[in-house]
């Protein structure tokens, strides 16, 4: 192929075709289960307010001012990128077919990242902090109780040490994790003759890059566990989950839908959540009381 105008333009119709396509396989990316896309402006975000709206009351005389304070809790945008360079030499002689699917690839690569950053996250949540200042993932969580003053310690997790499994609540506007998107991924071709990657090396380059970043929303719609993945624990997670309250005694009324599990516990989620009967032969009480979800990303 002669390497021209015309010839370069064709040829990046292509490559960005099969970027595109890329990205399109992560449509059915799991991370929006768990997640909630936030649009960002700035460089940093702040989520101060996680955790404060206090709870409705009787309007008895002057109305009570609660004041939302900031608890210093904010996600700060990261740059990331993927280059990948084509041969001129492979240009000139029409040997460009082995670069669609490394176009395709690197549009996947793209779009997967999302999903690595979110469920990374999730996994290291038993020993990072979110709004609160505790571990996501832990035992004394601080509320404020009904009568305004006390404070309260409340558990969203029971510790262990195997695999860690999940019991999320994902019909809430604000999941249990943000992904906060500051600009889109973006493919950049660098093909011009004069361009030094051309004209030094005969290398054609595109590169991809995108600003984004993950953060903890409401720990109370996630129960994280390191305990044996069986109906006991299963059945502590769903009733603790379900009696989650916010600052002021605010009942949340979390629905505990989806059961995330790694590769490892595939076996015994379904057991739990799709056999008719347990082990000893009794009708299974736990039977469709969730949604199991087999997470690649968390094994």
């Amino acid at each position: 192929m002669q390497i021209n105008q015309n010839s370069i333009r064709l040829l990046n119709i292509g490559f960005h075709a099969a970027f595109q396509s890329g990205l399109a396989t992560q449509a059915a990316s799991q991370f929006g289960r768990v997640a909630t896309r936030v649009p960002s402006t700035t460089r940093e975000q702040d989520y101060g307010w996680l955790g404060k709206m206090p709870n409705v009351r009787e309007w008895i005389g002057d109305r009570v001012v609660h004041n939302i304070t900031q608890a210093g809790y904010s996600i700060r945008n990261k740059s990331y990128e993927v280059t990948i360079s084509v041969s001129a030499d492979d240009i000139k002689d029409d040997n460009i077919g082995i670069y669609g699917p490394m176009f395709t690839e690197l549009g996947a690569a793209s779009g997967a990242h999302y999903d690595q950053l979110v469920f990374a996250l999730l996994k290291a949540g038993f020993a990072t902090a979110c709004y609160d200042k505790q571990y996501f993932f832990d035992t004394d969580h601080p509320i404020i109780a009904e009568d305004g003053q006390t404070i309260l310690s409340v558990a969203n997790t029971d510790g262990g040490s195997g695999d860690p499994w999940f019991l999320i609540d994902d019909s809430r506007t604000l999941k249990p994790i943000i992904l906060q998107q500051r600009e889109a991924w973006n493919l950049v071709s660098k093909d011009k003759p004069t361009d030094d990657n051309v004209f030094d090396r005969k290398e054609f380059v595109y590169g991809t890059d995108a600003r984004h970043n993950v953060g903890f929303g409401f720990w109370q719609f996630a129960w994280g566990s390191k305990q044996t993945l069986d109906a006991a624990h299963y059945a502590t997670a769903r009733a603790a989950m379900q009696g989650m309250k916010g600052d002021h005694g605010r009942p949340l009324g979390v629905r505990p839908r989806l059961l995330l599990v790694p590769p490892s516990l595939e076996g015994k989620a379904n057991t739990i959540i799709n056999a008719e009967n347990d082990a000893a032969g009794a009708t299974n009480v736990w039977k469709g009381t969730a949604e199991v979800l087999v997470c690649p990303w968390l094994a």
